[in-house]
């Protein structure tokens, strides 16, 4: 596992919770919670470094969701920019070329996946042996079942996501076998 991929490993060992944020308001009390790991699912190509220094200032680590940053292509060079101009620590994208760039030049890679029936799993199986990601997320994230089949099958650390709002969802997707969850929930990203 390449460094910045330890590095968040370590930090989500210590705290499973990952605070997946949307909005200034999300961000501010994510800043101000108990969680190591902060995904931004915000942001544009303007202002995404001054939004991963703010992460970087309360000493969280900071994974961007490369998809949904406004401004930025599908292509490969945009991870590289990522890097360049904010010095996050990993992206998030459901496409395996941006994984296999981020993997490239030492980004930690989370690969997402939507499971909707037996054949995006299986699809999904698929698309990670190719990209090879140093996690995988899979949404949404209230399926222990689907989790623990997903565990069985690969040897990628997993994150739940999607859903997430109390405690017992934590739970229940510890439990299943996945490695963290990623939440939009203020209120568990310090229970």
């Amino acid at each position: 596992m390449e460094h910045a991929a330890q590095k968040l490993l370590e930090q989500i060992q210590i705290n499973p919770v990952i605070a997946a944020v949307c909005n200034e308001d999300e961000l501010a009390q994510a800043l101000d919670s108990d969680c190591r790991v902060v995904f931004l699912l915000m942001g544009n190509v303007l202002d995404i470094g001054e939004l991963t220094r703010r992460v970087h200032e309360r000493g969280k680590l900071c994974v961007i969701h490369l998809d949904l940053i406004e401004g930025l292509s599908s292509k490969e060079i945009a991870v590289d920019a990522i890097q360049k101009a904010t010095g996050a620590e990993g992206i998030i994208s459901t496409r395996g070329a941006l994984i296999k760039r981020a993997k490239q030049i030492g980004l930690a890679a989370v690969q997402r996946g939507f499971m909707l029936d037996s054949r995006s799993l299986n699809s999904f199986e698929q698309q990670i042996s190719q990209s090879k990601p140093d996690f995988v997320e899979i949404l949404p994230g209230l399926l222990p079942k689907v989790i623990a089949s997903l565990n069985e099958r690969i040897e990628i650390p997993i994150i739940a996501g999607g859903f997430i709002h109390e405690k017992e969802d934590v739970i229940a997707a510890l439990q299943a076998g996945a490695l963290a969850v990623s939440a939009s929930s203020p209120k568990i990203w310090s229970v």
